[in-house]
C-alpha cells in the first residue's frame, strides 16, 4: 500500500482495477467422501512388495487389481500422477501458472474432453470401463487418507480422466507437437504442396542420432540354446511423467503380466504376460497434416472449401492462470475449427490441422487386450484395432514365434500430393476419413534368420537384409522413415554376424558401447581429423586425442569425453545428409577449452565426465548418445561441475525368456529404484548399482518366490 500511495491517484484506480479483475480463486469444494468411500468398498487387492519395493497386486477381478495399482503407484508418485490428469483435463495452470497455459490451450484446441465424454460409453467395452473406474477409484480411495499430499479440486478422479490422458498422449507420441509447434514460428516453415508433385520415396543414407528405444526378439532357430528371448529396452526420462514404474499384476480372472507403465495407466503398457510379450520403440510415420486455409476477405469467420465460404465453427478457451496465493486470472483465447480439424490463425496464415487419432479413444483398450493376449493370434487381433496410433513394436512368445510390426494408424490420402508439404485448405478430396489396415504396413514376422530388432531406424531394416521389408511397396504418402540410427546399425550388424546367440551374448549387444562406422559422430570425427589445423596447437592436441578414438564410450575411454562433446554440438537434424548444427572445427576447439577449463587435459577418462546421478548416488557410468547403451544429458555443453549427467536414455529394461520347455524367466533393473519421489526411501536408489553395472534382477515371477524376499504385504480397498 504505501508503494501505491507514491504512485499518484490514476496509479491507485489502474492498480485497484487490476486486482479487481483478477479472480480470487476460493479453494473448490472437496470430493463427497461418502461416495469415494462407497466406491471403495467395491473392490479390494492385496499389494506385495518385493526386495526392491516393486508392487506385485493381486486381486479376484481385474478392476480389483487395477485398484490397487493406482493406490500403489499414488504411494511412489502421486505428485507426477496428479499433474499428468491435471494436465489431461485442461486444468494445469489453474496450479501450476503461466507455463502450464500452453498445454491447458492446446488440450481445448484438440477438444480431448469433448472427445472422451462423448465416445468413453459408447466406444470402450464394459471390461475396460470397469478396469479404468477401479484405477479411478483407487486414486480416490489412496487420496482421501492422504490429502495433505492433495491439491484442492483434484478429486474425484473419473476413468474419463484416465482416457483423457491416454487420448493427449498418444499423438505426442509420433510429433503431433512439433507440428503444433511449427506453426507458431515467426514465418511459414512449409511451402504449399499443389499437387502433380513427385511422391518418390526420398532415402536418406546414413545415420542419425536419435533419443529413442531399442526392442529385440530371438527365434528358437537363431538362439544357442532353442530358447526365445526379448529384449524390452524404451529409453526415456528418468523422471516425470513418461518416466517407466515397474509393475506386476494378476488377478483371478486371467490377467497376468509384468512390465512397465507410466504415471495414470492402469496396466503394462510394455513387458510380457505368461504367454508372450512385446516392446514398443518411437517410429516416425507422417500421421498429421497442415491446410493452409483461405480466409473470406469480407468475413474472417469464415473459410473457402470447394468454392464456397464455409463458417468456422468458434469457441473461447478460458484458461484460468494462477498467478499468487489465491489469485488467478482467467486468460480467454479463441477457439477455431474447420472440417479439416482444429483452426490456429498466424500472421504468416491460417492453418487447419488433421491428425491421426482426433477421433480415437481406445488406446487403454488395445494395451488391455494386449496384457490379456494368450497368443500371436489374440495379440494380433488387439494391433489390428489401430487404436495406438503409432510406435514400433516387436514380440515375442512362448511358442517361438516373434514379429516387428510398424504400428500405425496411416491415413489413406489422396495421390498427387507432396503430403510432407502443407496442403491446399480449399479441397475436401484432400480431407482423409479413413485408416490403412495394419496388414498394410511394414512387418516381418517369424523370418527364417530367427531374429527382429529396431532402434528407432528404418522399417525396412529389422532382421537380415533379404527378409526386410521393401519401400518399394508402400505409398510414399505414408511419410515412412528412411534413415537409420547408430543403435539401429549396430544392433542390426552385430545380431546378423551371429548365428547363435546365447543370453550373455544378447546382453553384451544390448549394452554395446560403440559408434558405428558410417554413424554421423564417426563421419564427424573423420573430418575433423582430415583439417589442416596447424596453426592452432590446441586444435593439434584435440585432433591427437580423437586420432586415438575407438569410438567407445566406455567410463575408462581417455577420447570419449572430446568426442561426445563435439558430436552433441554438431549432430542434431535426424534428416540431414550432413547434419551439423555447428561449424566441426569451432565445435571442437569450443569442447577443448572446456575440457581444459574443467580437467586441465584434453583426456579425462569418460566415466569422471558422464555421470548417473540420483540424490546421494553419483558415479561413472557407460554409454552415450545414439549408443545402445543410451545415456542422454539432454545438453549441448558440460555443465557447471563440468559433467554430463544422464537425465535419459536406458531406463527400465526388461530381458525376458521361454526355455525351450515353455518356462518363463524374466530379469529387470530400473534406473533408479520404485521410490519414484520419497528420498527417504530405501528404494530410492536402491537398482541404481545394478543399473550402472549393466546387470540385471530376476522378477520373482511365483508366489513362493516373492514371498521369501518381500518387504511388504497389505490389503487395501474392502478389508
Amino acid at each position: 500500500m504505501r508503494r501505491l500511495l507514491w504512485l499518484g491517484g490514476g496509479a491507485i484506480v489502474f492498480a485497484l482495477a487490476i486486482l479487481a479483475a483478477m479472480a480470487w480463486t476460493p479453494a473448490p469444494p472437496g470430493p463427497d467422501r461418502d461416495a469415494v468411500h462407497t466406491a471403495s468398498a467395491r473392490y479390494a487387492a492385496r499389494i506385495v512388495r518385493d526386495a526392491y519395493g516393486v508392487p506385485h497386486i493381486f486381486g479376484a477381478r481385474d478392476a480389483d487389481v487395477a485398484y490397487g495399482l493406482a493406490w500403489a503407484h499414488a504411494e511412489d508418485d502421486w505428485e507426477t500422477i496428479e499433474t499428468t490428469l491435471l494436465a489431461a483435463r485442461g486444468q494445469l495452470a489453474r496450479y501450476d501458472g503461466q507455463a502450464a497455459a500452453p498445454t491447458d490451450y492446446i488440450v481445448r484446441l484438440l477438444r480431448i474432453n469433448e472427445t472422451v465424454a462423448d465416445r468413453y460409453a459408447r466406444d470402450l467395452s464394459d471390461d475396460t470401463r470397469a478396469l479404468l473406474e477401479g484405477y479411478a477409484a483407487g486414486f480416490n480411495a489412496w487420496a482421501l487418507e492422504n490429502e495433505s499430499r492433495v491439491r484442492a479440486g483434484v478429486l474425484p478422479l473419473t476413468g474419463e480422466d484416465i482416457v483423457a490422458g491416454f487420448v493427449l498422449r498418444t499423438p505426442f507420441m509420433y510429433g503431433l507437437d512439433a507440428d503444433l509447434a511449427e506453426l507458431f514460428a515467426d514465418e511459414r516453415q512449409r511451402t504449399v504442396s499443389i499437387g502433380e508433385r513427385d511422391t518418390a520415396w526420398h532415402v536418406i543414407d546414413g545415420t542419425n542420432p536419435e533419443l529413442g528405444s531399442n526392442a529385440i526378439a530371438i527365434a528358437p532357430s537363431r538362439s544357442s540354446d532353442g530358447a526365445t528371448r526379448l529384449i524390452v529396452n524404451s529409453h526415456q526420462p528418468f523422471t516425470g511423467p513418461v518416466a517407466w514404474y515397474e509393475i506386476r499384476v494378476r488377478s483371478e480372472a486371467g490377467w497376468n503380466a509384468a512390465g512397465g507403465t507410466f504415471p495414470g495407466a492402469p496396466l503394462v503398457l510394455h513387458g510380457h504376460n505368461r504367454d508372450l510379450g512385446w516392446a514398443h520403440t518411437v517410429n516416425h510415420p507422417d500421421l498429421a497434416d497442415i491446410y493452409v486455409l483461405e480466409i473470406n476477405p469480407d468475413d474472417d469467420n469464415q473459410y473457402r472449401l470447394d468454392g464456397d465460404w464455409v463458417d468456422f465453427e468458434t469457441g473461447t478457451a478460458d484458461l484460468r492462470v494462477h498467478l499468487f496465493g489465491p489469485f488467478s486470472w482467467v486468460f480467454k483465447r479463441e477457439l477455431l475449427w474447420s472440417a479439416h480439424g482444429p483452426v490456429i490463425r498466424r500472421p504468416h496464415g491460417t492453418y487447419a490441422v488433421r491428425y491421426s487419432g482426433f477421433d480415437e479413444i481406445r488406446a487403454v483398450e488395445q494395451w488391455y487386450r494386449m496384457n490379456r493376449a494368450s497368443g500371436f493370434d489374440d495379440w494380433m487381433a488387439a494391433m489390428e484395432m489401430r487404436a495406438i496410433t503409432s510406435l514400433n513394436t516387436v514380440y515375442a512368445d512362448r511358442e517361438g514365434r516373434i514379429a516387428y510390426l510398424y504400428n500405425a494408424r496411416m491415413p489413406l490420402r489422396a495421390d498427387g500430393y507432396d503430403w510432407q508439404e502443407y496442403l491446399p485448405g480449399d479441397r475436401s478430396e484432400l480431407i482423409w476419413t479413413e485408416y490403412a489396415p495394419i496388414a498394410d504396413l511394414p512387418a516381418v514376422i517369424d523370418p527364417e534368420a530367427g531374429f527382429v530388432a529396431n532402434a528407432n531406424n528404418t522399417p525396412f531394416r529389422a532382421t537380415s537384409p533379404d527378409e526386410d521389408a521393401s519401400a518399394a511397396d508402400f505409398a510414399a504418402s505414408f511419410g515412412i522413415e528412411a534413415e537409420m540410427t547408430n543403435r539401429g546399425q549396430r544392433l542390426l550388424a552385430l545380431l546378423d554376424a551371429d548365428p547363435s546367440i546365447s543370453d550373455s551374448e544378447l546382453l553384451a549387444y544390448k549394452f554395446d558401447l560403440r559408434y558405428a562406422p558410417d554413424s554421423p559422430t564417426v563421419r564427424l570425427v573423420s573430418e575433423l581429423l582430415a583439417m589442416d589445423l596447424d596453426d592452432n596447437p590446441l586444435l593439434i592436441e584435440a585432433q591427437r586425442v580423437l586420432r586415438g578414438w575407438d569410438f567407445s564410450a566406455d567410463i575408462a575411454n581417455r577420447s570419449a569425453a572430446l568426442g561426445v562433446l563435439v558430436a552433441i554440438k554438431c549432430i542434431e537434424n535426424r534428416h540431414d545428409l550432413r547434419p551439423w548444427t555447428c561449424d566441426p572445427a569451432e565445435a571442437l576447439g569450443q569442447s577443448a577449452r572446456d575440457l581444459m577449463d574443467h580437467y586441465g587435459r584434453l583426456d579425462p577418462e569418460w566415466g569422471t565426465v558422464n555421470r548417473h546421478v540420483r540424490g546421494e548416488f553419483d558415479t561413472p557410468v557407460d554409454g552415450g548418445p545414439d549408443i545402445l547403451r543410451a545415456i542422454y544429458c539432454g545438453c549441448h555443453a558440460l555443465n557447471d561441475d563440468g559433467r554430463f549427467e544422464g537425465v535419459a536414455g536406458d531406463t527400465y529394461i526388461m530381458a525376458v525368456e521361454w526355455d525351450v520347455e515353455g518356462a518363463l524367466r524374466s530379469r529387470a533393473i530400473h534406473q533408479f529404484g520404485s521410490a519414484t519421489l520419497d528420498e527417504s526411501s530405501p528404494h530410492y536408489a536402491d537398482q541404481a548399482d545394478e543399473f550402472v553395472a549393466m546387470e540385471l534382477r530376476e522378477i520373482p515371477l511365483e508366489m513362493g518366490a516373492l514371498m521369501a524376499e518381500h518387504t511388504a504385504d497389505y490389503t487395501v480397498g474392502r478389508r
